[in-house]
């Protein structure tokens, strides 16, 4: 089995209307090697949508593509463009549980459709050389037993899938919204713990409720890689930690201000190719979670990021307030005496 080619120890979960191209600049400021994944993308966008929904910065990498289908044949044609257009992987979505998804026959339903999710990676391995990974669920509605889980890893996997990433939580399709099915259905890490147990060959992550590294740490003792979610979405520099906590590089890591100063570059460039300062500022509001400062700098990029005569140096006039409520703060426990 051939060894793969991304270093999943540490992934960012693929968030639709979260995790564009904008979104994985920034957080890969924070984090060298942590895989970063695009959006859920459909093969009908694809082949027939008049956008560029594969569009990507070069310093995304390593950058997986998030398929979302369940035709064989328009599954290796996009995994083909991906390949085309330098993706290091293509990721098969089997997990996501939202109504206009299972409508298009793909998603959270293929659980129960293991031959055709099989059948996408056998056409699509014919077609590329870069891995087809899988991320699904660990059940749906009633079918919630291991013996299903390793059913369906084992037929994937014998068409040539040897990663995958496991959300620890079935999925209700009858009954619960795809907020409700984030957090109702009870994670179930031991079912994620004994699949890699089973099939010790291939690379198996988790995904689900995994909030702190010491979490990610601890299941790593158990499986091959973490993936992390809405956590790095609202608390983002988290990542900076990954580097060397996960992945042992020593090298510094970054600063609140120099992602400040990067993202405030990139803005200025993006600009020029027409994006809106809006679009790349709402990712990074969390940059400063539980600091100093960080109400005053979500409220102040919230307030000015949409108007229409919005700064072009937004980020750099918001670190201002935060450095001068730093100063302020700082100033106040100056002047208290000490006991």
């Amino acid at each position: 089995m051939s060894t793969p080619t991304v270093d999943h120890r540490f992934s960012v979960a693929p968030m639709l209307d979260w995790t564009d191209r904008h979104c994985r600049f920034f957080l890969r400021q924070l984090s060298k090697h942590t895989v970063l994944y695009t959006e859920m993308v459909t093969t009908g966008a694809i082949i027939y949508g008049k956008g560029d929904y594969l569009s990507y910065n070069d310093e995304e990498h390593p950058v997986v593509l998030q398929l979302g289908g369940s035709e064989p044949d328009a599954m290796a044609h996009c995994a083909e463009i991906a390949q085309a257009r330098g993706y290091d992987q293509v990721n098969i979505n089997v997990g996501c549980p939202s109504d206009r998804v299972k409508n298009g026959s793909f998603g959270a339903c293929l659980m129960a459709m293991p031959e055709t999710v099989a059948q996408c990676v056998e056409a699509m391995r014919a077609k590329v050389d870069i891995p087809v990974t899988v991320k699904c669920r660990i059940g749906i509605d009633d079918m919630d037993d291991y013996e299903g889980l390793s059913r369906f890893v084992s037929l994937v996997a014998a068409a040539g899938c040897n990663d995958f990433t496991v959300h620890a939580r079935k999925a209700w399709l009858k009954g619960l919204s795809p907020k409700e099915n984030r957090d109702i259905p009870p994670l179930n890490y031991q079912r994620v713990y004994d699949l890699k147990n089973e099939f010790t060959d291939l690379n198996i992550a988790i995904n689900g409720g995994i909030t702190t590294i010491e979490e990610a740490k601890a299941h790593l003792e158990h499986v091959d890689g973490v993936m992390m979610g809405r956590e790095v979405y609202s608390n983002p520099f988290i990542l900076s930690s990954i580097d060397n906590e996960i992945y042992g590089d020593t090298t510094n890591p970054i600063t609140r201000e120099q992602v400040v100063v990067a993202m405030n570059d990139y803005i200025q460039h993006q600009l020029e190719n027409g994006s809106r300062v809006w679009h790349i500022a709402r990712h990074v509001l969390g940059l400063f979670q539980s600091q100093t400062g960080g109400r005053i700098w979500r409220r102040y990029l919230s307030q000015n990021g949409t108007k229409r005569d919005v700064s072009k140096t937004l980020l750099l006039d918001a670190y201002e307030q935060v450095l001068d409520a730093q100063e302020k703060a700082k100033s106040f426990l100056d002047s208290k005496p000490s006991v």
